[in-house]
């Protein structure tokens, strides 16, 4: 089959297609027929060299796809909600890029009702991300108010439709007037970072008392200044170190403010974590796509052989919502 591999480290221009052996079904696997994969953080990481494959994983590249069930292992219940022949998304440890795919049953959910099955390859990987970091480890609250890093980005635009989805009140940090207009048309308030300082907008937003909760995808950089923006009790989750991975923390500001910071990554998660993950997401936040109120944003879809291009365009940073490759 057509696969994409981390065969070395570098550019877009180091990605290729290559032909692989099918995966392995395996007792408690179900054997996808890719229709998209999602582009993440972690890919472009893992191009550069900076994200290492799991010891029992794939070295072909993605972590998340929609596509049509083929098979399924001896171990697979009937209580899993799909069949062969289903369309279904999957959160995997690696192999995404690919015209086939084998994903944990756990971490298989039918496709959400009325959601495209191209744009459904976008969903797997922030669900499960923005859930399990803003609700589950930060777990925030109706009536608090988020600050999302990286509003316009695809973590940050599936954050603020569930945020306030489950009734919380969002702020987003943007660097354009464009993805401005995007996250407020979203339901969250701008603070575009390039004309302000976030950390005044924030306090001035939320009367002084700062955010209850703030995801942050930046790190290092921002580490004092999110400490500066939260709110007494709050939480700070770094899920993202694009500003760097050593930073100066204020412990007596932290103490003072009985704040928590939280580092968290998915990929790294056992087997068992991510199945609970994935079924809190088909909980809470699938009905949510079924009724409208949260809705996969896609940005630009590319065809699997131009992997390369569809690279450049995530690195240019230009991209609102999710980038994806059809397969």
């Amino acid at each position: 089959m057509r696969a994409v591999r981390d065969l070395r480290a570098g550019g877009p221009e180091v990605l290729e297609i290559t032909d692989v052996t099918e995966p392995q079904l395996g007792d408690d696997g179900v054997m996808i027929a890719v229709t998209a994969a999602g582009l993440n953080r972690a890919d472009v990481l893992q191009r550069q060299g900076n994200y290492p494959v799991p010891p029992d994983a794939t070295d072909v590249f993605g972590l998340e796809v929609s596509g049509t069930v083929t098979a399924l292992g001896q171990n697979v219940p009937e209580t899993a909600g799909f069949g062969v022949g289903d369309r279904v998304v999957a959160l995997v440890d690696s192999g995404g890029y690919a015209e086939r795919v084998v994903a944990p049953w756990q971490q298989v959910l039918p496709l959400p009702e009325g959601v495209d099955p191209v744009a459904a390859a976008g969903l797997p990987e922030v669900a499960a991300t923005v859930f399990s970091n803003v609700f589950m480890a930060a777990a925030a609250r109706e009536g608090e108010t988020l600050l999302v890093h990286g509003g316009a980005g695809g973590i940050g635009t599936h954050a603020i439709q569930v945020a306030r989805a489950l009734g919380m009140t969002v702020l987003a940090t943007v660097g354009s007037a464009e993805k401005a207009q995007v996250v407020t048309e979203l339901g969250a308030t701008a603070v575009n970072y390039k004309d302000e300082d976030f950390v005044e907008r924030v306090r001035e937003l939320t009367d002084g008392r700062g955010a209850d909760v703030i995801l942050d995808v930046v790190g290092a950089k921002y580490l004092g200044p999110n400490l500066d923006a939260v709110a007494t009790n709050g939480r700070i989750v770094i899920i993202g170190m694009q500003g760097g991975v050593k930073g100066e923390l204020n412990v007596g500001q932290l103490l003072q403010k009985r704040a928590a910071v939280i580092g968290t990554t998915l990929r790294a998660r056992s087997g068992q974590e991510k199945a609970r993950i994935m079924a809190a997401v088909r909980e809470y936040v699938w009905p949510l796509l079924a009724s409208g109120e949260v809705r996969p944003l896609v940005s630009r879809t590319f065809p699997l052989k131009q992997v390369r291009q569809a690279h450049e365009y995530f690195d240019s940073g230009s991209h609102v919502g999710k980038v994806l490759l059809t397969v």
